[in-house]
């Protein structure tokens, strides 16, 4: 279907304008169903209240540290445990180098038997791993770790996404020091980067519910973000910081994201 866009001295009637509204709701429809985090600050702030669940979205670690690249990993891995939550529901995790460690995947809420696994021998075996896979339409999610690709592969792979109606997570790794994934041109519908921070004191001695730093670089008819968040449960699901939900009811119903901090 075609519009015809208004000229830009003129004011758009209120029809055009609600053909429009129409048209985008369309579109946002035949994409398929957006996955909330279920995270009001965070749901909130994406523009489809979600995660397009037939696009491309890119994943990196705030630094090249074993610690963000963990913290990278379990993100996507939480994402796609959500999208495989029924069952009979798989994923597929295509990558170069097999370095995952299955119990942390579990804890993140991504069982073992959810998961198909398929090792290539380059980035560019794993992105037509990853192509072949999102474009059969059977699988709940695809993961696929990659170093290197470029604007016209991310474009393929957005449109495989699509046409498949299935979600590409793409984890790009850092290749060195000093330079973010991210900083590439791509046509993913969004882009996260995920940094650990200190996690939550606990009462007892030990060690505290893990927090990250969860920042959306860029999305699709949206601003950017930073929140800091409780890492992913054994469901796969984020959380507010207690102290920040603490503050989010004492300020009687203030905006989510003076509670949280950080946006960007």
């Amino acid at each position: 279907m075609t519009f015809t866009l208004p000229s830009p001295l003129s004011r758009p009637s209120a029809e055009e304008l609600a053909a429009l509204r129409d048209a985008v709701a369309r579109v946002r429809g035949e994409r398929g169903p957006a996955l909330a985090f279920g995270v009001a600050a965070l749901d909130e702030r994406l523009a489809d209240r979600g995660l397009d669940g037939a696009g491309l979205h890119e994943i990196a670690g705030a630094s090249p540290s074993w610690s963000d690249d963990a913290a990278a990993t379990l993100f996507a891995a939480g994402i796609a445990a959500r999208f495989a939550d029924q069952p009979g529901l798989n994923i597929l995790w295509a990558l170069s180098r097999f370095d995952l460690y299955a119990p942390g995947l579990e804890q993140a809420g991504l069982s073992p038997d959810h998961i198909f696994y398929a090792q290539g021998h380059d980035d560019k075996d794993v992105l037509a791993l990853a192509e072949d896979g999102v474009r059969d339409g059977a699988l709940a999610c695809v993961i696929a770790e990659v170093k290197t690709i470029d604007q016209t592969a991310t474009r393929r792979l957005q449109l495989a996404a699509s046409e498949g109606c299935t979600p590409l997570l793409l984890y790009r790794r850092h290749r060195r020091q000093g330079r973010c994934p991210l900083a590439e041109p791509s046509l993913a519908c969004t882009r996260w980067r995920i940094g650990c921070l200190p996690s939550t004191p606990i009462a007892a001695p030990g060690v505290g519910r893990a927090r990250w730093s969860v920042e959306l670089v860029r999305q699709r008819g949206g601003p950017p973000f930073s929140l800091e968040l409780e890492a992913c449960d054994d469901q796969g699901r984020l959380a507010l910081p207690a102290a920040a939900r603490d503050r989010a009811t004492a300020q009687d119903g203030a905006d989510l994201s003076v509670a949280v901090g950080r946006a960007a």
